[in-house]
């Protein structure tokens, strides 16, 4: 039996051990915000925050996260918009929006961990989230802007 908290709430998982993350909030709790991309972790459509820090929700066994604190795209907009959803909103940056609840939560760990950040520092901790439609300009501005506000 595996104890977690999902965007606060307590939750007990007494399956397969070796399931995905991705998979329990997706088809068992009905959380629809987290992408499936590429089941491999390497385009970041699926990231969602373990303790604060992103993670890959499709390569993270439901045996790992005993006790452990998992926020959702879903999490994060409570009670309103989280100021990065703001910004993103702001900065007009979805096309089609696919990947854009882990641009969003691999942004808000990056922003949890340091208020201010450079163009270079935004590229290397963003460059594993992938955006078919090129918004990274408007990812970097939005996020910047939540960092000036922030600090």
């Amino acid at each position: 039996m595996v104890r977690l908290k999902v965007n606060g709430v307590e939750r007990s998982f007494d399956g397969d051990p070796e399931m995905p993350l991705l998979w329990y909030l997706r088809d068992i709790l009905g959380m629809a915000g987290t992408k499936y991309g590429c089941g491999m972790a390497l385009c970041g459509a699926c990231t969602v925050l373990e303790n604060g820090s992103a993670v890959r929700s499709c390569s993270t066994a439901m045996a790992t996260l005993a006790g452990k604190n998992i926020t959702t795209i879903e999490g994060i907009a409570l009670p309103g918009l989280h100021p990065v959803q703001k910004a993103w909103v702001e900065a007009n940056v979805p096309q089609c929006g696919y990947c854009q609840p882990g641009q969003i939560m691999q942004a808000v760990s990056l922003i949890n961990s340091q208020r201010k950040v450079t163009d270079q520092e935004i590229d290397e901790v963003m460059s594993g989230n992938i955006c078919r439609c090129g918004t990274y300009q408007r990812i970097r501005a939005a996020i910047k802007t939540v960092t000036r506000e922030t600090s």
